[in-house]
């Protein structure tokens, strides 16, 4: 492998819109990017490129997994879990035998992790894990993150809320809003199902898919793609900063928030209200799930707010402003494309 003046990282899973932000930033911060996945220099059958590629590193960061952003079928369920858990155990190994490990080893997680929460916020210190599919992926994931002993590696699980720029959340959201669909979402009964029964080594939850009656003040935790960028920079140079860390905005939003300042957004005057059993085949004609607009995600950053990191998007209008208005500008006949093609599929 060539020489290089600066540091290393070794980008996993590059391919998705964080994973490619992620990219650019390390690459503006003059290091070399290492890039792996399946189609990627360093794919993830050859151990040895792994590890070669790995040591001498100064960072490792990991976004490789079948994106959640589908239904949940048998098949998915399992891919989801495996692409996470496999790709993540490659790269322990990988740095548990190299002769120069990184400094630093951050790998996704989600603030998915967290039970359903309408009584208060949850933070890496007083936070209650749940139950049921979502979550045992997300433990299992870090499970296999923090396992063995990598005394000379500094091991960080961000755990992300749901992110707000031009991937595949945002633009469910702006596409249901633009349909006239962009009403308050009321969890509650939904016919029965199995899809978020619990799965891994260690299943938890009932087979049963779980409601609540929340009256559409689910919480709506989140945070801005710019955060998350400079929320790995700032992680990667807080050597005190180590485990799970919220990366999400200081001020979470509700459902009925959320809607309404997207309809704002788009110009839509009036959205549908949408029943629990009026959502699920209106999420399966999206080839997606109703728990990323039912399920109460209220997750507070602690942890980074303690060491003095500060949002750049914390308001919730802002944010979802400045990705449409950034979204209709880049995609305009003739405009200039900002984005960059640097990415690897994972």
């Amino acid at each position: 492998m060539p020489t290089y003046p600066g540091p290393v990282v070794v980008l996993a899973g590059a391919s998705g819109f964080i994973g490619s932000a992620v990219a650019d930033a390390f690459v503006e911060d003059g290091y070399e990017v290492r890039f792996v996945g399946r189609d990627a220099p360093v794919r993830w059958d050859d151990p040895d490129a792994l590890g070669r590629a790995v040591n001498g590193a100064d960072v490792v960061v990991n976004f490789a997994g079948k994106s959640v952003n589908c239904r949940y079928t048998d098949r998915n369920r399992y891919e989801i879990l495996a692409s996470r858990v496999q790709t993540t155990r490659a790269l322990r190994e990988a740095i548990a035998h190299a002769d120069h490990p990184p400094r630093v080893w951050m790998n996704a997680s989600t603030a998915t992790i967290y039970r359903h929460a309408m009584d208060h916020a949850n933070t890496e210190d007083c936070g209650e894990l749940g139950s049921g599919f979502s979550v045992d992926v997300a433990t299992s994931w870090e499970r296999e993150l923090f396992a063995d002993s990598l005394p000379e590696t500094r091991r960080v699980a961000l755990r992300m809320a749901i992110v707000v720029g031009d991937g595949p959340a945002t633009r469910m959201l702006f596409r249901l809003t633009r349909r006239g669909l962009g009403g308050t979402q009321f969890d509650g009964w939904c016919p029965p199902h199995r899809r978020y029964r619990g799965i891994g080594e260690h299943p938890t939850g009932s087979d049963r898919a779980p409601w609540h009656r929340t009256h559409g003040r689910q919480k709506f935790s989140w945070v801005h793609i710019d955060d998350v960028v400079a929320a790995i920079r700032f992680i990667r140079d807080e050597e005190n900063l180590s485990g799970p860390i919220n990366i999400a905005s200081p001020q979470p939003s509700d459902n009925r928030a959320l809607m309404r300042t997207l309809r704002r957004v788009v110009g839509r005057r009036v959205g549908l209200p949408s029943l629990r059993w009026m959502l699920e085949p209106a999420m399966w004609v999206m080839s997606t799930e109703p728990e990323l607009v039912l399920k109460s995600r209220w997750v507070i950053p602690q942890a980074l707010t303690d060491a003095g990191f500060t949002f750049s998007h914390p308001n919730l209008q802002e944010a979802l402003t400045e990705v449409h208005t950034r979204h209709a500008n880049t995609t305009t006949p003739g405009a200039a494309r900002t984005e960059k093609t640097t990415s690897h599929a994972a």
